[in-house]
């Protein structure tokens, strides 16, 4: 019998449309040559803030849209609000940049950064996994160029074809295991196949191992388990700083938001036959991010490793599989990419040409600018998980709940590798207050991007002493999917 699409269907992706009637203005501004960047990002962020409004004004109930291909809930909504923030804050940290750059935003910049979102909300919104392809490719689409987007650098560029390259191969991974996936149960909604797998009506158990085994390597990519995470130092130094901090904050939350939702929704009943496989990857990757990152001496590239580490950490809470573990991993989704988003915004204050990559170019900064220096020890204090920052909670949610199920092992791994990080992220502040530089110069940014790092700033703190507002949030998103 033919879907119909109905009026509730519509309303329930508004945010979609204003974000995608928003790009387009953005662009057609850009064709008429009406636009300069100013307008292009004061209109982009009016877009992102309207869509953000509507989101949390919407009916958050349990919605199944489109004949079961998209689902609206508290969890999706939790995942939305936080990819229309990271959105929002890029683009604000975007423009100065690119300008001390000698680039210049131009509209297909924060015109891919809203096609992207809406990927990604696609792609935590999904129950089939048609829809979860769809808002893979348009998110992975829109970061190869925006990775890119420095056409007379050469390091942009190479990231941009690195990650153009290993994101094509990845994706015939994903599509092959949603092919097989569809060859042993029939369907590719993730409710159909929930049902083929406990009524066993599966036509082979093989082609379903299979099917969910490319399923993984493809999200192991787009968050950068080990051993699908060598494409991230390179493409994380070579593109712009503000899409070095987007790319590894809000794309890695909508990795783990869909591999999450898919395993809940399609896959519960064989997720206790992949628990060895998810303790070994976790444990692979915290600790090849950790000694990986001991020996960078680039700065992006260090937190480009540090990156694979707190995917390593993030994946015991898909381990767990159970209400605490799920709510940990949302609560360390928005610390990290609070975190993230100020140490990257910093950096792109610091880079000037060639300077401001290293940690040696990082000394005196304490001194020349005690403020961005303050700031920088904060998020790598939290990074390192020291209290009272909101770093350390967010960590201690997650080792409390794998150890409460009964996985003693590795939390002592991810001990280990807390105490191991601390080296690196402490280099960094050593340089800044204990090593001085005569040559040092100082920095000229804007009130703005001073104003947004504080609040960054100041949310880390605050979820680290009084973190139950964002934790009670977390709970009842996860409460919708147990």
């Amino acid at each position: 019998m033919p879907q119909f699409i109905t009026s509730t269907d519509l309303v329930a992706i508004i945010p979609e449309i204003i974000l995608t009637i928003t790009a387009i203005c953005v662009l057609s501004l850009e064709m008429m040559r009406l636009s300069r960047s100013n307008v292009s990002l004061f209109v982009s962020s009016l877009g992102l803030v309207i869509a953000g409004i509507v989101v949390i004004q919407g009916n958050i109930s349990n919605i199944v849209l489109f004949g079961g291909m998209l689902q609206l809930n508290h969890y999706s909504v939790f995942f939305d609000i936080l990819y229309l923030l990271v959105g929002l804050l890029t683009l604000m940290f975007s423009q100065e940049y690119l300008i001390n750059k000698g680039a210049e935003l131009r509209a297909e910049y924060p015109a891919l950064i809203l096609f992207s979102v809406i990927g990604m909300m696609l792609m935590t919104r999904a129950n089939d996994l048609v829809i979860l392809f769809l808002g893979l490719e348009l998110l992975s689409l829109s970061l190869y160029v925006l990775v890119g987007f420095l056409r007379n650098s050469p390091l942009s560029n190479e990231s941009g074809i690195k990650y153009l390259l290993l994101g094509a191969f990845s994706t015939g991974f994903f599509l092959f295991g949603a092919s097989l996936t569809y060859g042993a149960t029939g369907t590719t909604n993730y409710n159909e196949i929930a049902l083929a797998i406990s009524s066993e009506s599966i036509l082979s158990n093989i082609y379903l191992s299979l099917g969910i085994g490319l399923l993984l390597i493809g999200f192991a990519f787009k968050v950068a388990l080990v051993p699908f995470h060598l494409w991230s130092p390179d493409v994380y130094q070579g593109s712009p700083t503000p899409i070095t901090g987007f790319l590894c904050t809000a794309p890695k939350a909508a990795g783990f938001g869909a591999l999450i939702k898919l395993f809940i929704t399609a896959f519960p009943e064989v997720h206790s036959s992949w628990q060895e496989l998810f303790w070994i990857l976790a444990a692979l990757t915290m600790s090849l991010g950790n000694i990986s990152a001991l020996v960078q001496t680039n700065v992006k590239r260090m937190l480009a490793f540090s990156s694979v580490s707190h995917a390593g950490y993030l994946l015991m809470g898909v381990l767990v599989f159970n209400w605490d573990g799920i709510s940990a991993v949302l609560f360390y989704l928005v610390v990290y990419s609070a975190m993230n988003l100020g140490a990257f915004s910093i950096i792109s204050i610091v880079e000037r040409d060639d300077k401001g990559m290293t940690f040696r170019d990082y000394r005196g900064l304490s001194s020349n600018n005690p403020l961005l220096a303050i700031f920088m020890a904060l998020f790598m204090l939290s990074l390192a998980g020291f209290p009272p920052t909101a770093g350390f909670i967010a960590k201690y949610g997650l080792l409390s709940a794998a150890a409460a199920n009964g996985y003693i092992w590795l939390v002592i791994i991810a001990v280990l590798n807390t105490l191991l990080s601390a080296y690196y992220y402490l280099r960094l502040i050593v340089n800044m207050y204990m090593k001085k530089e005569d040559d040092t110069e100082e920095l000229k940014y804007t009130i703005m991007n001073q104003y947004f790092v504080g609040l960054l700033a100041v949310i880390i703190l605050i979820l680290g002493i009084a973190p139950n507002f964002l934790l009670e949030i977390a709970e009842k998103a996860t409460t919708i999917v147990f």
